[in-house]
């Protein structure tokens, strides 16, 4: 139901995407979405620390959200994903290439300190496999936002 987080399952659909790309919904360009999703990386890495937005005692419950098969809802806004943000690269391969970086980074850093947890400003702190399962439900919906998977 969600896409697998390594770089092998992703290069491809990644690949797919052109600058002019359009979202089914949503404002984001696709180069934007890249970036994006390289932001919740440098999260899940503590380089771009967000403070938390929920309080602690409701993490157990938007933790469990990440155990379930519901998807992320289209059209919601983070605020750590401002519409107004600009781009970082001056073209979308670059975007991706940051992205691949930044996730061997993050498995680097979990291969090497397991219990690493780094919090998330809804979810709280996450380990590796708490942070791979969110991404895995944002990737499907940012790709289900530009027409990558069904």
């Amino acid at each position: 139901m969600f896409i697998e987080t390594d770089l092998e399952t992703l290069l491809p659909y990644f690949e797919k995407l052109e600058h002019g790309k359009q979202p089914l919904w949503g404002q984001m360009s696709a180069q934007r979405m890249v970036e994006h999703l390289t932001d919740t990386l440098l999260i899940a890495t503590g380089e771009n620390p967000w403070p938390s937005e929920v309080p602690e005692e409701k993490f157990a419950r938007m933790t469990a959200f990440l155990d379930t098969d519901k998807p992320m809802a289209q059209g919601m806004t983070v605020s750590f994903a401002a519409a107004s943000t600009g781009l970082r690269h001056e073209e979308i391969e670059l975007a991706i290439d940051e992205y691949i970086e930044v996730w061997l980074n993050l498995e680097d850093m979990y291969t090497a300190d397991p219990a690493l947890a780094n919090p998330h400003p809804y979810y709280g702190p996450l380990t590796f496999d708490q942070w791979k399962r969110l991404h895995s439900k944002h990737l499907t919906h940012h790709f289900k936002q530009f027409g990558l998977l069904e």
